[in-house]
């Protein structure tokens, strides 16, 4: 596993608030930019999801994968791939969520393999522009709702 990508950011709202926008997985192409699709395959007896099928348009990293969800409550989420894609041979990630107070801290990370060869620089830059999307479409969402 290679290394990974990590970034926060605070959000004006409470960690349930934060929560119900992370879970809708269906709403992630109208502010998460680099999902193009995200569709729900399976859920828990709570309505959780459990195997989401996603079609990502990252720049250099394009590809349909499935990733497996551990829910931590209103703390947090953590993800892997179930069924790889073409490109994309693991991928492994989370949001914690924290109270600040005035709202939620927010830190995603994220570590991506390839079954391609890419230059570790440009997969660490497209792991980035990932994170950094996803953390400002969220806050964004949040606060906008």
């Amino acid at each position: 596993m290679a290394d990974r990508t990590t970034s926060s950011t605070s959000i004006g709202a409470g960690r349930a608030e934060v929560m119900a926008v992370i879970a809708d997985f269906p709403s992630y192409p109208q502010w998460a930019g680099q999902v193009k699709d995200a569709e729900v395959l399976t859920s828990d007896e709570d309505g959780k999801a459990r195997t989401v099928r996603f079609a990502l348009d990252a720049g250099p990293i394009s590809d349909t994968y499935t990733l497996g969800y551990t829910w931590q409550g209103d703390d947090g989420v953590s993800w892997q791939v179930v069924e790889p894609g073409k490109m994309v041979s693991d991928l492994r990630g989370s949001y914690r969520l924290a109270d600040t107070g005035s709202g939620t801290e927010v830190t995603y990370e994220l570590t991506v393999d390839l079954s391609v060869p890419m230059i570790g620089l440009i997969k660490r830059k497209a792991e980035k522009v990932i994170v950094d999307a996803a953390l400002k479409g969220l806050k964004k969402r949040v606060e906008g709702r």
